[in-house]
This record gives structure tokens, C-alpha cells and sequence, in this order.
């Protein structure tokens, strides 16, 4: 389970243009480091790294209560896949050999939006639910060949999978999980400029991370609905 930011970091201004303001904002819509940021801003670094964590804590409350508007059941064309954060993995097989690598089960909608859930392993226990919570039967899904996802057909979805470890990336066309493999390529490089992330903050950089994509044609909108509205309600 995702643990992320429960409430609304509360900012006291500090004393900042507002053309340093909107540039802060910017630098952090196209998700500069502190420190890119604090150079091109010609902001104090401490000054620059309490704005950021006040954004941050917008971005995140708002990520969560979206994921409990994903949660009702997506009706069709679903490609779930799972992979690996963490040290560089150990050989071995799949669902194995991940020792001290961090687990992620995402499911996107063909042309939509992804959704991610931290999970402790690879097993059909694991899986399962979270797919019958989040699609509803009857759906397509799409999948590689893993085999805990072999039981999909048994709760009425229409499964169907490539087997990647024959080679097999796309079948008639269509059949195909490069969608959510897109997510996870997109992702790694992201958090890969942070140089490192603790375990512990690990659940919340990987829910801003499907938030950013999930809006990364609208974000700066998304941004400034979200600080407008902070703006109402705050003394800013």
C-alpha cells in the first residue's frame, strides 16, 4: 500500500518576488532538482527546498485522492505488468532473486491513466486482488506470460498475453503491454536524477510519480488549480 502525504503542508511566504514564485513553480512542474532549481532561481537553497516540500505536499495530497477515484472498476483494455526499484537485481528467476528490490503492480488503461500499488511479491495471492478490485470481469487484459496472472481467465477476464521470454513483444498486433512498460521506462528515468531514494520515501515518489504522468499534459494547470485553491483557504 501507497503511504503518502496525509495533509497540506502550511507555507508562512517568505519574502520572494512573485516572479521568483512563478519561476519556483515552473522549475518544479518540469521537475527540476532543488538544486538545478536553486541555481536558476538565484534562490537561497533552504528557501527553495521549503517551497519545493510545500508543492510536493499539494501534488501528494492531491495524487491520493485520486487514487481512490481509480479504484472504481476500470471496464476494459488493461495492461498489467510489474516491475523491480531498487539495487541492481540479483540473477535468478522472475519473482525471485529481487532481494532488497522493491515491488510494483501497475495497470494502465490503453490511452489512460496508470495506476501502481506497492506489493511484497510476484505471487497470484499478491496479484489477483488488486486486479478484482480495480477491472471489472469480462474485461481485456494484457499481460506477459507470468504465471500468476494465468488465473485472470478463472474470475471471467479476457486474458491475453505475449511471451517475452520466447522473444514475443507483440502478437496479432494488438497484444502487448509496451503501454505500462512505457510507465516504468518513463519512471526509472525520473527518479534515477535524484540519486538515490530511501526505502522509507519510496511510496511517495513513486505516487508523484503516477500523478505526473497521469497529467503530463495539463500539469502546469494542474499546479495552478492546486495552488489556487490553497490561496483560498490559507493566508498567503
Amino acid at each position: 500500500m501507497l503511504i503518502y502525504q496525509s495533509k497540506v503542508s502550511v507555507l508562512k511566504r517568505i519574502r520572494i518576488s512573485d516572479k521568483k514564485l512563478r519561476l519556483i513553480i515552473r522549475c518544479f512542474v518540469f521537475d527540476y532538482t532543488a538544486s538545478q532549481a536553486s541555481k536558476l532561481t538565484q534562490v537561497n537553497r533552504n528557501t527553495l527546498t521549503r517551497y519545493y516540500s510545500w508543492l510536493r505536499s499539494l501534488l501528494l495530497f492531491q495524487a491520493a485522492k485520486e487514487r481512490k477515484v481509480s479504484q472504481i472498476q476500470i471496464e476494459n483494455g488493461i495492461e498489467i505488468d510489474e516491475s523491480y526499484f531498487g539495487p541492481k537485481r540479483q540473477k535468478g528467476k522472475r519473482g525471485r532473486g529481487a532481494a532488497k528490490k522493491i515491488i510494483v503492480l501497475g495497470l494502465r488503461k490503453r490511452g489512460g491513466k496508470v495506476y501502481c500499488q506497492i506489493i511484497p511479491d510476484t505471487t497470484r495471492e499478491e496479484i489477483m486482488p488488486i486486479i478484482r478490485q480495480t477491472v471489472k470481469s469480462g474485461a481485456d487484459i494484457y499481460t506477459d506470460g507470468w504465471r500468476s496472472y494465468d488465473a485472470l481467465a478463472i474470475y471471467g477476464y479476457n486474458h491475453k498475453k505475449v511471451n517475452h521470454e520466447k522473444d514475443e513483444f507483440v502478437r496479432e498486433g494488438e497484444i502487448h503491454i509496451n503501454g505500462v512498460e512505457s510507465f516504468w521506462s518513463w519512471t526509472k528515468r525520473r527518479l534515477a536524477k535524484f540519486n538515490g531514494i530511501p526505502k522509507t520515501l519510496f511510496p511517495n515518489c513513486l505516487l508523484e510519480s503516477e500523478w505526473r504522468f497521469n497529467h503530463r499534459n495539463d500539469i502546469l494547470n494542474q499546479m495552478k488549480q492546486l495552488i489556487r485553491h490553497y490561496k483560498q483557504s490559507h493566508s498567503f
